[in-house]
């Protein structure tokens, strides 16, 4: 049988922690939002902020933030019923969009940008 000595183990040890020091991390990677993801995301806002639905969305995000990567392989696992309603391609960059954690708050960011009032042209602060 092997002996086991405190240098051994302290060894065994710090390589296995050096293995497993991103496993369970919350910090995801810093990645670029392409061109094609901000356009998305900017339709989306669009539609949202048109149809009035600003706040409701507003809402409705920000509870379901936590949950967005559960969100992102729903539809992964649904891409192929809703892909008779919806642009396939579309659908795939929103899961993978979904699958990071800022893409929430950047979505929010643009509806309420959107939806933000307006001072009328030519009016001067007081």
């Amino acid at each position: 049988m092997a002996s086991f000595t405190k240098a051994s183990l302290s060894g065994k040890w710090g390589k296995i922690r050096a293995e497993l020091v991103h496993a369970f991390s919350t910090k995801s990677e810093v990645e670029i939002f392409t061109i094609e993801d901000l356009a998305l995301l900017q339709r989306i806002a669009d539609v949202v902020v048109k149809r009035g639905m600003a706040a409701p969305a507003t809402v409705f995000l920000e509870s379901l933030g936590p949950m967005n990567f559960l969100g992102s392989q729903a539809l992964h696992f649904l891409t192929p019923i809703l892909e008779f309603a919806f642009n396939v391609k579309e659908l795939e960059q929103v899961a993978h969009l979904l699958e990071r954690r800022d893409t929430i708050a950047r979505l929010i960011a643009l509806i309420e940008a959107k939806s933000a009032p307006r001072a009328p042209q030519g009016a001067s602060a007081r």
